[in-house]
């Protein structure tokens, strides 16, 4: 016998009134122990950073800010900030001229990128820094005829224009890829929408294309970036004492100290790399406004979020 609008009351008594029922979250206890693990392993970690007199974290501090280490960090800055700029302006170059329609720049900017991401950057370091041995002089003329004046190499370019122009050299490859990426990811309905405008192709490129390309850029690029900053390590080898190349001196000077000098060197670099990925977060939350519904959270906001949520799980738990 089916139930009759009498029996509506009871099974409403026996259920209970909807706005009093509580739903009871699904049990993660997974996610719990992998929590666990990872706060141990952690505690161990910085427990070992801590006790271990190896690390000499008494040198450490003397060494981090020493004139020479901080001599050092400014080179290193000069060259990362040097080859960052003509790396990037080189980089839309070669782009466009691989998205080109003349199959002669296409060519000749298939064949650079091809060439200088197979050549390691210590190779192209040592061999400008040797290219006065090939070229002695070098001049500006007709090819196979007169020169109209010439100058020597090795009185133009110092050890930190040899660095800064092989670092370039290398790093314009790169990122010509990920700059013809990111326009290539473009939607092809937004270049027919611009011609048909009857804009010109550079206004169609800086004002449409480009501003939404670099959406799909800046990740990638700024990992480009993060690599070129470590990159500048390898100007040791081109007698440039950078931070890297400063450690490794004061490394052999003091033996005993070439544990806390290393220690010295990765922190630099690690602040350097934070610094640059913070910047990322949020020129990418920049250009993020109008293709996203919702901005992301600042770092502060996300802290402020994560205590919240913390603080509303351990009163609900308090609460069972």
């Amino acid at each position: 016998m089916g139930a009759g609008p009498a029996d509506e009351p009871a099974r409403l008594t026996l259920a209970g009134p909807p706005a009093a029922r509580r739903v009871i979250p699904q049990r993660r206890p997974g996610r719990w122990i992998a929590t666990v693990v990872v706060l141990v392993v952690l505690a161990q970690v910085i427990h070992g950073l801590v006790t271990n007199p190896f690390y000499q974290w008494d040198r450490f501090d003397y060494w981090f800010s020493r004139p020479v280490i901080l001599r050092g960090l400014l080179i290193t800055l000069q060259v990362a900030a040097w080859s960052a700029v003509f790396g990037l302006v080189g980089g839309i170059v070669l782009a466009l001229g691989r998205l080109s329609r003349n199959p002669i720049l296409r060519s000749v900017s298939w064949v650079y990128i091809w060439l200088f991401r197979s050549v390691p950057l210590i190779v192209v370091l040592i061999f400008l820094y040797n290219f006065s041995a090939l070229y002695q002089t070098l001049s500006v003329g007709v090819p196979f005829g007169p020169a109209f004046f010439s100058f020597d190499e090795t009185a133009l370019f110092s050890e930190l224009a040899i660095a800064v122009i092989g670092i370039s050299l290398n790093e314009a490859a790169y990122a010509a890829e990920v700059v013809r990426s990111g326009v290539l990811s473009v939607d092809q309905g937004q270049h027919e929408a611009a011609s048909a405008l009857g804009l010109p192709r550079f206004y169609q490129f800086r004002r449409i294309v480009l501003p939404q390309a670099l959406r799909a850029i800046i990740p990638s690029y700024v990992n480009q970036l993060i690599g070129l900053i470590k990159a500048t390590s390898l100007v040791f080898y081109v007698s440039l004492l950078d931070m890297f190349g400063t450690v490794q001196t004061m490394g052999a000077s003091y033996p005993g100290d070439i544990i806390p000098l290393l220690l010295v060197g990765t922190v630099w670099y690690v602040i350097l790399t934070s610094v640059v990925s913070v910047a990322q977060y949020y020129v990418e939350r920049y250009y993020s406004r109008g293709a996203l519904r919702a901005m992301p959270l600042t770092p502060l906001q996300w802290v402020h979020a994560s205590v919240r949520d913390l603080r509303l799980r351990f009163t609900a738990a308090v609460a069972r």
